[in-house]
């Protein structure tokens, strides 16, 4: 199976980043999934798993800290163009994001930080929209409940993903 290549595109700071070391290990024609470690050294985050939910237009993440516990679901909302030629993802942020912790509890963030993209136009009228729009769809499937059966799904491709990496490394 030949993978695609996979960049994330953030407005704030402006960059585009080629996803060289995430491994993609499960791809269908609606969801990617990914195994990474933080691009950046942070105190507590150090690896996840992330499911990039295409038709929906956001992506899911299970956080890890660097003991390999599980932190919280960090929940981008995300816009995504596709190249044919190159066989090439690229996944734009799109600002607001949704963090679940291990309790259930809720906190939607950078919805501040979407108003500054819109009024110094990084973001047009319409990708504001959109964003919102993805944002208003994840909050009703987790408010209705239909988001956990997504993220018991992460869990258990990321499961058999982790488990087919502990037999190749025996």
């Amino acid at each position: 199976m030949n993978t695609p290549t996979l960049y994330r595109k953030r407005l704030i700071p402006e960059e585009c980043i080629l996803l060289k070391d995430d491994h993609l290990f499960y791809q269908d024609s609606e969801i990617l999934m990914t195994s990474w470690t933080a691009l950046k050294p942070k105190p507590v985050l150090h690896h996840g798993i992330s499911c990039y939910y295409l038709r929906d237009g956001f992506k899911i993440s299970r956080f890890y800290n660097h003991q390999n516990e599980f932190m919280y679901w960090y929940c981008d909302i995300i816009s995504h163009e596709y190249d044919k030629n190159t066989d090439s993802y690229i996944f734009t942020d799109l600002i607001a994001d949704v963090i679940i912790y291990p309790d259930q509890r809720l906190e939607v963030i950078d919805l501040d930080e979407l108003s500054f993209a819109l009024e110094n136009g990084l973001l047009s009228k319409a990708a504001v929209c959109e964003a919102l729009l993805k944002l208003d769809h994840l909050l009703r499937l987790f408010y209705q409940g239909s988001l956990d059966s997504c993220l018991a799904g992460i869990e258990a491709r990321a499961s058999q993903y982790l488990r087919s990496r502990e037999e190749v490394g025996k």
